[in-house]
């Protein structure tokens, strides 16, 4: 038998290790007082310059939002990076003017965030970068126009979280730049930053790693081929500063900037490695360069870090996710259909920063909803969207446990035993009903045996017993004048009544559902709702996508078959969820390319996170998709934005294929 690999009397020679490191600045980052801002620059800021001075070059990253704020507390700091700007021993890398996260907002709101930053970066340092930090590392292939579009050359996103999605990709990719291929086809030059590199860098600081440690592991990403490696693309507010983000947090170790000068120095005195600019990173041409996809149906928004960091953290958990997003979606709603000017724009880009996502402080969070309620009232986008009165020809209560209901367009089954869940639904057009319910049994794997719904609402929180919908409920039927019929009914829980509403169209093959929640609070637990249980025999699952859109123009497909895939699983006890869609453009489809099926979010009201579940087993495939209005983890801080029941809006319709 041949060898798997030829032996070498003597070790291939290393090759050159070009070394970048990048620094993000964050005057919003989530646990920072505002009263601490000026501490935060003289403790971080002005360190920075001096490591750049004495060992640029570095990358530094910054929002236009920071850069404002810091030009109005220390102009002095301005002028000195402006010149290492000019000098070459800083290299300005883009956020844009808030800390988005690109993949949770609409295309138009990203491409006015990288406008105004690029404006802002142009005013007071009079320069344009032409790379891009993804903000949180949060990425979708739907982003790569927007950027292309607003001028930049590259993205820097990091690898580890990418990488392990693709275990087909060659080793050496980590190491070479890129390109990213985005929704549209379109390719955009990609740069990689690393997870473990900058933790080391990390540790190193606060004295949690030696100098010689931290030499052996940047030497051990030698190779025989030229490679590139960041050292660092995180946080500035970390070095001789503590954000009291964590209680968890290492104690604070004066020196900690130099202990990263001396570990600057040191790495660039080894044989065969430099310290480049980041952008001197695309010079680095070779074979190795290739055009990938960094999504896939399993993780279509990859992130940074950890999986505990998935695009649930600023979706549906922090304080309030859900209600402050909806927020956001109406002022962006008034926005979009008025002459607004870009004041507006940059508060709603403010507004809509990751950073009051997570770790707010109390006093910021208090100041945070006073602001956003201000612009919603301003703009006259505060109220709910009202749901619609209805005029019925004919109102009866129902009394059977199956109830049947059929329009010139939808013909369904549901069961009042269940909660009124939707048993199953034909919509006009199709051969058979598309959507349902499935029976224990159905699936000959274990792990699949249960009785699966489409409609329901599941609340579970850790330690606690599940609550649901599925009881007995008194229903109502009202025959409308325009040929729709509308059930609802009111399911007492141990939290308080959930109200729903159901109505089936007469000119559309469309099921809308309006879900109130009357509860006093939430707590901490994961929500989902809708449950939309494709039927396998309505579909030609070897046929079978998703298509989205996760904040870019283009929708983004997602092929399933051969593919195992559940973004609703628990990563941890700590965290419930581990990827998800973001519709942002309010809509999902599921098709096979001849039957075609459209969940709808009405964003407005709850801008929901889609959590698809696709699974391949010996008696067929099982595919479902949740909606979450709920999640919880580390951030998860219960507080209301505004009190009272909770409202979700959702639907289900068929589309042509």
């Amino acid at each position: 038998m041949n060898a798997p690999f030829r032996v070498l009397d003597e070790p291939a020679p290393t090759r050159t290790l070009n070394l970048f490191a990048l620094f993000h600045l964050n005057l919003t980052f989530s646990s920072i007082e505002e009263e601490q801002r000026s501490e935060v620059i003289e403790r971080c800021y002005w360190p920075l310059l001096d490591l750049a001075t004495d060992h640029g070059p570095l990358g530094l990253e910054l929002t236009g939002f920071t850069l404002e704020e810091i030009a109005r507390r220390d102009p002095e700091w301005i002028g000195r990076l402006r010149a290492l700007i000019s000098s070459g021993a800083v290299e300005l890398i883009a956020s844009g003017y808030a800390q988005i996260i690109g993949p949770l907002v609409p295309a138009r709101v990203t491409e006015k965030n990288l406008e105004i930053g690029l404006a802002t970066y142009k005013a007071i340092l009079d320069t344009t970068p032409t790379l891009a930090l993804i903000n949180e590392q949060a990425y979708s292939a739907g982003l790569v126009g927007l950027y292309l579009d607003a001028g930049f050359q590259a993205i820097l996103m990091d690898w580890d979280n990418c990488g392990c999605q693709h275990p087909d990709w060659l080793a050496e990719t980590r190491y070479r730049p890129q390109s990213a291929i985005g929704a549209d086809g379109r390719r955009i030059g990609l740069i990689w930053t690393n997870t473990v590199a900058f933790q080391k860098l990390q540790r190193l600081a606060h004295g949690d790693l030696g100098p010689v440690g931290y030499i052996a592991h940047v030497r051990s990403q030698m190779g025989t081929m030229e490679r590139a490696l960041c050292l660092y693309a995180s946080d500035a507010e970390v070095f001789d500063f503590r954000p009291g983000r964590y209680r968890t947090e290492e104690a604070l170790h004066e020196g900690e900037w130099q202990r990263i000068a001396k570990a600057l120095r040191a790495v660039t005195e080894e044989q065969d490695c430099r310290l480049i600019r980041p952008s001197d990173v695309l010079l680095l041409k070779s074979a190795e360069a290739r055009s990938l996809q960094l999504e896939s149906a399993a993780c279509p928004i990859p992130v940074k870090k950890q999986r505990k960091y998935n695009i649930a953290r600023w979706a549906v958990t922090g304080r309030d996710d859900v209600a402050i997003n909806a927020a956001c979606e109406r002022v962006y709603r008034e926005l979009i259909s008025t002459i607004a000017d870009d004041c507006d724009w940059k508060e709603l880009c403010y507004l809509w920063s990751s950073d009051f996502r997570t770790h707010v402080t109390e006093k910021r969070w208090n100041e945070f909803r006073k602001r956003l309620d201000a612009m919603e009232r301003r703009l006259g986008t505060s109220c709910e969207v009202v749901l619609p009165a209805g005029i019925c020809t004919s109102q009866r209560d129902l009394e059977e446990r199956y109830i049947d209901v059929q329009t010139p367009t939808v013909r369904a089954n549901l069961d009042r035993r269940r909660g009124l869940v939707v048993d199953s639904v034909h919509f006009e057009g199709h051969l058979k009903p598309v959507l349902g319910g499935l029976p224990i049994g159905h699936f000959d794997d274990i792990s699949l045996q249960a009785d699966w719904y489409t409609g329901d609402c599941v609340f579970e929180a850790p330690g606690e017993p599940k609550v649901t919908d599925l009881e007995w409920c008194e229903v109502q039927r009202n025959d409308l004048p325009n040929g729709n019929v509308e059930l609802s009914a009111r399911i007492e829980t141990p939290r308080g009544p959930i109200v729903k509403r159901l109505n089936f169209h007469a000119h559309l093959p469309r099921v809308d559902f309006d879900i109130v929640f009357h509860w006093s609070e939430f707590g901490v637990g994961r929500l989902r709702l809708g449950h939309f249980t494709l039927l396998p025999d309505a579909f030609d699952t070897r046929a079978l996508s998703l298509t989205t859109h996760n904040g870019g123009k283009d929708p983004e497909i997602f092929r399933l078959n051969g593919q195992s895939v559940d973004h609703g699983e628990p990563v941890s006890f700590l965290v419930s969820s581990s990827s998800g869609i973001g519709l942002t453009e309010g809509w999902a489809d599921l098709s096979d390319g001849k039957t075609r099926v459209r969940i709808e979010v009405d964003r407005r009201v709850a801008p929901l996170l889609g959590l698809l579940t696709y699974r391949e087993v010996r008696s067929g495939p099982f595919c479902q998709l949740v909606l979450s209005a709920l999640e919880f983890d580390d951030t998860r801080k219960p507080s209301n934005y505004r009190d009272g029941p909770r409202h979700f809006r959702f639907s289900v319709s068929a589309l042509p294929a």
